[in-house]
């Protein structure tokens, strides 16, 4: 069974995470989020944490400001982040970035995940799950059905459209895509000036196909000083489970 094991491990195709760790974090009052602490632990010491127990992760390279390089270097060290072989300057935009983290990736990778910093409640497991539907669609992202009623607006605040709730889903990280398909996707994204809010809206506007897995509800993004709150008592009541 062992040697069958590590046969299968061998032949899966070798992944690269690409962290997004670059943004201004405006909405937290002026501080970077991802250095806060969660429990004691910096938000983005959790989140690459995730990356490195993840087995089909074989390589983090982080796009960052460059006044966080030291201080990212340093959690690196501190919690044993082996697998992390590049901090990067990021670009103009979260997709500059993301793009020159791929760049920077082995040119063994067949596969990039994209993983927002600021997902430190993401599990290993959550994320090998995404890496084998990707290996075998080419693109894969976890998601999650959507809770409330959406609508779109028109530009004076009136309601537009109620959207159908039971076709929405909330796209979490990491999306996994094969190398080449993304490094083309956010090529065209970045030379088109083209906003794109996610990674798989890059993919899409080629025509690729993005297949949707489980995500989990406790892959909360860290934006505004409540969801520390409540990524905090996540944590705990995790604690309490084991």
């Amino acid at each position: 069974m062992a040697f069958f094991k590590r046969f299968r491990e061998a032949q899966r195709p070798r992944c690269a995470a690409l962290v997004a760790a670059a943004g201004s974090s405006s909405r937290m009052g002026g501080v970077n989020k991802l250095l806060q602490p969660l429990d004691g632990v910096p938000v983005l010491a959790r989140t690459l944490t995730a990356l490195q127990l993840a087995r089909r992760i074989d390589e983090i390279v982080v796009a960052a400001r460059e006044e966080d390089f030291l201080e990212i270097s340093r959690l690196c060290r501190t919690y044993g982040i082996t697998k992390c072989t590049k901090v990067i300057r990021g670009g103009e935009s979260r997709a500059h970035s993301v793009l020159l983290a791929a760049l920077e990736a082995g040119e063994d990778m067949e596969l990039l995940a994209v993983q927002d910093g600021a997902r430190p409640l993401v599990t290993p497991e959550l994320i090998d799950a995404v890496a084998e539907a990707a290996a075998r669609t080419g693109a894969a992202a976890p998601a999650v059905a959507v809770k409330d009623t959406i609508k779109s607006v028109r530009e004076d605040g009136t309601v537009a459209e109620t959207l159908d709730r039971s076709v929405l889903r909330a796209v979490q990280t990491p999306q996994i895509f094969e190398g080449s398909l993304l490094k083309a996707a956010l090529q065209a994204a970045v030379e088109g000036d083209i906003p794109v809010t996610d990674d798989c809206s890059a993919v899409e506007r080629l025509g690729k196909r993005v297949y949707l897995v489980d995500g989990d509800e406790e892959n909360l993004k860290i934006t505004t000083p409540v969801d520390l709150i409540l990524a905090e008592a996540i944590l705990h009541d995790r604690e309490e489970r084991l």
